[in-house]
């Protein structure tokens, strides 16, 4: 089996259900405890003085809506994360568009690493929050010192081939540990140049994560190596290559480099 790691978007849709947030309902549940500390903290900023919120949450007056999702947040209606969750990477991967297959695929291989709540499952229900990866909340302090051990810990159990697609800021907040690093890639997305040598480009390493997402939901196969992955990803039309790691307990790199998308 697979276990692709995905970013969570700062870009939400808000749910428009009757249920609300539920613990222990949601994956891993080894982390429920601190969920409910990281909620607490985020809860408490968020319906205290404003400027305040602003500061912490690292947002402007201009986005005052967004502090104000965080209020009584164990209360907001929830939905799967893969309906909350927009943007780029999301988009790309066009959900509602995967056939039944497909869908049932992402939906059992696919989880995000969230600021607010660690590892969950694209299944796991969640509301719409505002909570970004490098914030610092009141005695709960950096998220990646408080998410990186646990999350590292599901990670080294799991017994997955993982395939971390996160962004660094995300990466943080559960590295992949030694003891599952040699069945573990890190593709790195690069887009081809008028001249000169490919280089990252944010819009467009987000957009191609997203399609290869959906590339692998659609393939059904069961990728348990970096040449398995290799092989889907250049069916995309992609360059790739293979880094080995230089150091043991790191996990393989691959270089996918696109033309522009």
């Amino acid at each position: 089996m697979v276990m692709i790691l995905l970013p969570p978007s700062e870009s939400k849709t808000v749910p428009q259900t009757k249920a609300t947030l539920d613990l222990s309902s949601m994956s891993f549940t080894e982390l429920t405890d601190l969920r409910s500390k990281t909620i607490g903290s985020l809860v408490k900023v968020s319906e205290g003085r404003v400027s305040t919120a602003r500061k912490i949450l690292g947002v402007t007056a201009n986005q005052d809506d967004e502090i104000l999702r965080n209020h009584d947040l164990p209360n907001k209606p929830v939905a799967p994360a893969l309906a909350v969750y927009t943007g780029v990477l999301f988009d790309a991967i066009g959900i509602n568009s995967l056939s039944k297959s497909a869908l049932k695929n992402f939906s059992r291989d696919a989880y995000v690493v969230s600021a607010l709540f660690g590892l969950i499952s694209v299944n796991d229900q969640i509301p719409a929050y505002r909570l970004s990866g490098p914030t610092k909340l009141p005695k709960v302090g950096s998220l990646a010192g408080l998410w990186n051990r646990p999350v590292a810990d599901v990670l080294g159990g799991a017994g997955e081939f993982i395939i971390d697609l996160r962004s660094g800021t995300y990466q943080k907040l559960g590295q992949i540990p030694a003891v599952a690093a040699s069945n573990a890639v890190v593709p790195r997305i690069l887009q081809k140049m008028p001249s000169g040598p490919p280089k990252v480009v944010s819009h467009h390493n987000k957009a191609t994560k997203g399609r290869i997402v959906r590339a692998i939901a659609e393939s059904g196969k069961s990728l348990k190596s970096v040449e398995a992955l290799a092989e889907v990803i250049a069916g995309l039309g992609a360059d790739v290559e293979i880094i080995k790691p230089a150091n043991p307990g790191k996990p393989f790199g691959l270089d996918v480099v696109v033309p522009v998308l």
